[in-house]
């Protein structure tokens, strides 16, 4: 069934994005959906609004989001509880998760109109700074946990168990615990492996480790994934979607789950995620 309401969201620091702005605001106009606008994406086009993006979310039945990767990740680390569909038209370069690009938006707006779209259910982590009996409060991750070293060019070790059993010691740069969806990111360019949104599993992709048998392993999505530092001497720190570091104290568990919620990703038809990654990769089959 088409949505009533949009809410419309860009990154707006892309070069022509206001003109995208008013253009997709105007077509979704012209099918009679209702346009509602988060506040700094307004104000670069100077119409009035207010909303942040969890006061969208909670009045739009559909959230479309202009720009990358990123900006997809930024809007979905704000719903907190209000989460709502996405559909993302690239504004940038790679773009897995969008679905459009920007000289598509027509018939990306022809298609939500009638209801075109499926949604791909993407499995979301719960990450916790556990400390004794403080359980630490949840935050929530479409993409990626990273564990790193500080501004020292040195190896960290983080003592890593799956289930209540040790798995390994990692001696190296950092450590990623990537989702499916995350695994076309920080995790594929540690040398992880790809996987399908949908596979319930979690890979663990430790960064330049000095153990050279050290390499990605993939557990199921409901696995507990534990890690802690080791050493005192140098600070760790936790990423969740790139978000800004958090230290790891000496005495501290980091503990990654998968969420109870699912954040659904727009899929335009007779588009799979396969021939997203033949396109985004290049993988021609070409020996050039």
């Amino acid at each position: 069934m088409p949505p009533q309401t949009i809410g419309l969201i860009a990154h707006t620091g892309k070069p022509g994005v206001a003109e995208l702005i008013n253009a997709v605001a105007k077509e979704f106009s012209r099918v009679s959906i209702q346009v509602k606008i988060e506040k700094e994406t307004a104000a670069l086009v100077g119409r009035p609004a207010d909303r942040t993006i969890p006061q969208l979310a909670a009045e739009s039945d559909l959230l479309v989001v202009l720009g990358g990767d990123g900006t997809i990740l930024n809007v979905a680390d704000q719903l907190g509880d209000a989460i709502k569909p996405i559909f993302g038209i690239n504004v940038g370069s790679l773009g897995f998760l969008t679905c459009s690009t920007s000289t598509d938006y027509r018939e990306a707006v022809k298609c939500i109109a009638e209801g075109g779209i499926t949604f791909s259910q993407r499995t979301l982590l719960d990450v916790r700074i556990k400390k004794g009996t403080d359980e630490g409060a949840s935050i929530i991750g479409l993409n990626d946990a990273v564990l790193s070293r500080g501004e020292l060019s040195r190896l960290i070790r983080l003592r890593t168990g799956v289930n209540g059993e040790v798995l390994t010691e990692y001696n190296a740069d950092g450590l990623i615990v990537a989702t499916p969806t995350g695994s076309t990111a920080y995790s594929l360019s540690a040398g992880g492996p790809i996987m399908a949104p949908e596979s319930g599993v979690f890979v663990i992709t430790p960064i330049c480790p000095h153990v050279l048998t050290n390499r990605s392993i993939i557990v199921t999505d409901d696995s507990l994934i534990e890690v802690e530092p080791t050493e005192d001497d140098y600070p760790v720190y936790l990423s969740v979607d790139s978000r800004d570091p958090m230290q790891v104290q000496m005495g501290s568990t980091v503990a990654i789950r998968k969420s109870n919620r699912t954040l659904p990703l727009a899929v335009m038809p007779d588009v799979s995620f396969f021939s997203v990654v033949r396109q985004k990769l290049k993988w021609t089959g070409s020996n050039l």
